[in-house]
């Protein structure tokens, strides 16, 4: 049996929905009742009979801190994909990041070193893996600088790792991926979808740094691959193309037929914009929208290396052009 965490994620939604049409017998953790209906929704991209499909799931309401019902939650299973997270690049939620991604991920390392767990694959990200050589590229030997100017996300996504290192040491068979932006449909108030969601309303603005990016379907036909394969012990880049953002916002803004982003937001204007998002924060409480080091990774280019996976499962991409088309089809359906 196979144990999915944040099961009502975009990773974890679509992983589930591949898993059942496997024929896999699953259990996933939700957190509310309200966000499984994330599922339904993304189960019926996929299937007419996506609510036979849902009802084979067992679900389980628990939390990555909630030690007894995560202990019952592992009972059967050998397999475990442990998608769930909290994602911000708010500095005053530190905290509660480190308290999910890594406490939480330890609590899973734990329990999976504990039932004997087969195997364990790990969501992690692209914003853990090392900084860039001197011709601006990354791949999985590119080393951590903890020294640099990193996010609050980063860090705690890096601490999960070393968590899920420090199982492999305990006898855990683990492979990790390290996504980019993926692309994929059903959740459209943050993560990718958000950006469909501000293109779509209008965004006359595109900065100057590189994305990578990736099709939801290559991420999970690759966790699934990975785990039910001999590789053991590594972790994976998972980026399909590297674009520019301006490329990125203006093909998104072709395929919703709304007006391209055409003014290049300047350094400046961003280091002004983001101590004004601090002092409004401040003034008025509102969440953060903009900080420095989110501002860092608009304006920088990087180039993302996916020869290791390639080589690996001898992997083909979707094409990010394709991506993009049926995410804003789905999309104009729902607006």
């Amino acid at each position: 049996m196979v144990l999915v965490t944040g099961g009502t994620g975009l990773i974890g939604s679509h992983l589930l929905y591949k898993l059942i049409k496997n024929n896999e017998q699953v259990k996933a953790i939700y957190r509310t009742e309200k966000k499984l209906k994330i599922v339904e929704k993304v189960f019926s991209y996929y299937t007419e009979n996506y609510k036979t499909a849902f009802e084979k799931i067992e679900w389980i309401k628990s939390d990555l801190l909630n030690i007894p019902s995560l202990t019952d939650a592992f009972k059967d299973v050998t397999h475990v994909y442990h998608c769930a997270a909290f994602v911000s690049f708010e500095p005053d939620k530190y905290h509660l990041l480190r308290q999910t991604n890594i406490e939480g991920t330890a609590n899973i390392v734990n329990l999976c070193v504990a039932n004997g767990i087969k195997k364990l694959c790990y969501v992690s990200s692209i914003a853990a893996v090392g900084e860039a050589n001197k011709n601006g590229e990354i791949s999985e030997k590119s080393e951590w600088n903890k020294e640099a100017d990193n996010s609050v996300y980063a860090i705690t996504k890096y601490g999960a790792e070393m968590e899920v290192w420090r199982g492999s040491q305990e006898g855990l068979d683990v492979v990790i991926v390290n996504p980019g932006v993926v692309l994929g449909a059903g959740i459209w108030s943050y993560g990718s979808g958000s950006i469909f969601n501000r293109v779509y309303k209008g965004n006359p603005y595109y900065t100057n740094g590189t994305i990578g990016l990736i099709d939801i379907e290559d991420v999970v036909n690759i966790m699934i691959n990975l785990i039910e394969s001999n590789i053991r012990n590594e972790r994976f880049i998972l980026i399909a193309e590297n674009w520019t953002y301006k490329k990125f916002l203006q093909t998104v803004a072709e395929a919703l037929y709304v007006k391209k982003p055409y003014n290049e937001a300047k350094k400046w204007q961003l280091q002004i914009s983001w101590r004004l998002d601090w002092l409004i924060h401040k003034l008025k409480g509102r969440r953060r929208r903009l900080t420095r080091q989110l501002v860092k990774a608009l304006m920088t280019k990087k180039k993302y290396n996916n020869q290791k996976i390639k080589s690996s499962i001898n992997y083909s991409f979707k094409p990010i052009d394709k991506s993009i088309s049926e995410v804003s089809q789905v999309f104009l359906k729902e607006v």
